[in-house]
């Protein structure tokens, strides 16, 4: 009986730990997507506001591309860890998103960029809020 008992405490304590180490995990993930995805926003964002205000002036194309590839490469590196214990089809919504970010990027459709982001982020904190340990994802 006593065997029994710390077999049982020993894998509680076992699914805590390791829940407390994926959620910080996917908490980090999250972030370092997030300010990924603000960054990219926020070059689109002025480059788009310059074109407007100034004729002469373009989009520095150069510098969005190197934002957009950086964002998906900082998923490809994410998502490696994420999916021994994220759904793979949450996964896919935001590398769904990624992409459509990048062929906005390559059709040349800048202010289609900006709300892509939106839902990309919006499925991050989905994502972070799922995984939490709490009452309402218990039950």
């Amino acid at each position: 009986m006593k065997k029994e008992l710390i077999i049982c405490i020993f894998i509680i304590v076992l699914i805590i730990v390791t829940n407390i180490i994926t959620q910080n995990y996917t908490k980090n993930s999250v972030n370092k997507m997030s300010e990924r995805l603000d960054v990219v926003s926020q070059i689109v964002c002025d480059n788009i506001s310059n074109k407007t205000n100034t004729e002469s002036s373009s989009i520095d194309k150069n510098k969005i591309k190197e934002e957009v590839d950086n964002l998906e490469n900082t998923w490809n590196e994410l998502q490696e860890k994420l999916a021994y214990y994220i759904e793979h089809d949450e996964l896919e919504k935001v590398e769904t998103q990624i992409y459509a970010i990048k062929g906005f990027y390559e059709i040349e459709k800048y202010d289609e960029i900006v709300p892509e982001v939106e839902k990309c982020s919006f499925i991050l904190k989905h994502i972070e809020e799922k995984t939490k340990l709490s009452i309402k994802n218990i039950f």
